[in-house]
């Protein structure tokens, strides 16, 4: 199977996955684990299903303090395929360094950009919409991939769709009528109801001098500074502090989606972010050999007696007895005990340790 022509993909390896603690750590963030069990940690499954379809052009965006680690998980790499930012600052400059770069390197690259934290179970699907992106993304638009919701999912960003677009080689593509934040759970309801919403899964297809242009026009210091870090190296230290702290969807989607120049394809690929345990609860397999139980880790580390749970486990023996619907965490220095329903609250726990100085913990 062959890449696609000019395509590079951009892989952002960025923050910590609060709602996962104390499985995920600033330190050693989620995208760094196995959390389904597939043998591949999130980075590294998400190179692979990236792979084939960019070849060698691909680039990653991580944390100076995960560097060693994702070069670790991806030898095969150049070193200049893996670039530290100094500090996190949101989506929008770690995917505009990365278009600054490439526009260098090859003037008519069209970037994708891919978290490193997702899961993606239809890989042919996947690359069916990113193939479609490609087409429109060469047209000048702003690309999303828009998910099918199968759920009304309040955790999730939406796209409601605009009229659909007639493009040889991108027949499932849309106009973009407005980008809408998370919402709550009877908005979700009609939003699935009416069949017009797709999930925001935050992935994007661009021309990387396009995406640049587009930022230029909101932010144009930002522009400024990433072309200058992308031209001298050594600039990065003084002027990625100044960059503002935002996200792609804030700096450029939503303005763009506005003047009616982002499309959307809208797929149905197996996706989730895992963002916090009751979606890793949703893709984790019961176990085996301890019924009602699905286990992260060893299973011999889990007795159940009438229970179902979700069980990481950390090293020690986790027994159960007749306990339902629980999520259970247990490392070496955190023992997290809580249930799906309160998934969302977990990062609570990071901020109240953070609020204490308690920072060796988060």
């Amino acid at each position: 199977m062959t890449g696609i022509d000019g395509f590079w993909a951009v892989i952002p390896a960025g923050g910590s996955g609060t709602r996962l603690w104390p499985l995920s750590r600033r330190d050693y963030p989620k995208f760094l684990h196995d959390l389904t069990g597939s043998g591949q940690t999130l980075l590294r499954a998400t190179y692979d299903r990236l792979e084939p379809l960019a070849r060698d052009r691909i680039l990653v965006v991580t944390g100076a303090a995960h560097l060693e680690a994702v070069r670790g998980q991806l030898p095969m790499l150049p070193r200049d395929s893996v670039v530290a930012e100094p500090t996190p600052r949101d989506s929008m400059p770690a995917i505009g360094l990365a278009a600054a770069l490439l526009e260098r390197r090859d003037p008519e690259a069209v970037l994708g950009s891919f978290a490193a934290d997702h899961v993606v179970t239809d890989v042919s699907a996947f690359r069916r919409a990113i193939e479609e992106a490609v087409v429109l993304a060469r047209r000048g638009d702003l690309v999303t991939i828009g998910i099918e919701p199968t759920r009304p999912a309040t955790g999730f960003g939406y796209i409601r769709l605009g009229e659909a677009l007639s493009v040889e080689g991108a027949p499932t593509a849309r106009r973009v009528a407005d980008f809408v934040e998370k919402p709550d759970s009877e908005t979700a309801k009609s939003y699935v109801a009416s069949g017009e919403y797709r999930w925001n899964a935050g992935m994007f297809v661009v021309g990387a001098t396009t995406l640049l242009e587009m930022l230029a026009e909101e932010h144009p210091e930002m522009t400024s500074a990433l072309r200058t870090i992308a031209g001298d190296e050594s600039r990065m230290r003084d002027l990625w502090p100044s960059l503002r702290k935002i996200a792609i969807d804030h700096a450029v989607a939503e303005p763009a989606a506005r003047s009616g120049r982002v499309s959307v394809v809208p797929a149905a690929m197996g996706w989730d972010d895992i963002g916090d345990f009751r979606s890793l609860t949703d893709l984790v397999q019961v176990s085996g050999t301890v019924p009602g139980v699905k286990i992260i880790g060893p299973a011999d580390d889990v007795i159940s007696i009438d229970s179902t749970a979700t069980v990481a486990t950390g090293g020690r023996l986790v027994a159960l007895i007749g306990v339902d619907d629980l999520v259970v965490v247990d490392t070496q220095d955190a023992l997290l005990i809580t249930t799906p329903e309160r998934a969302q609250e977990v990062k609570q726990i990071v901020e109240a340790l953070t609020a204490q100085g308690r920072l060796e913990l988060t």
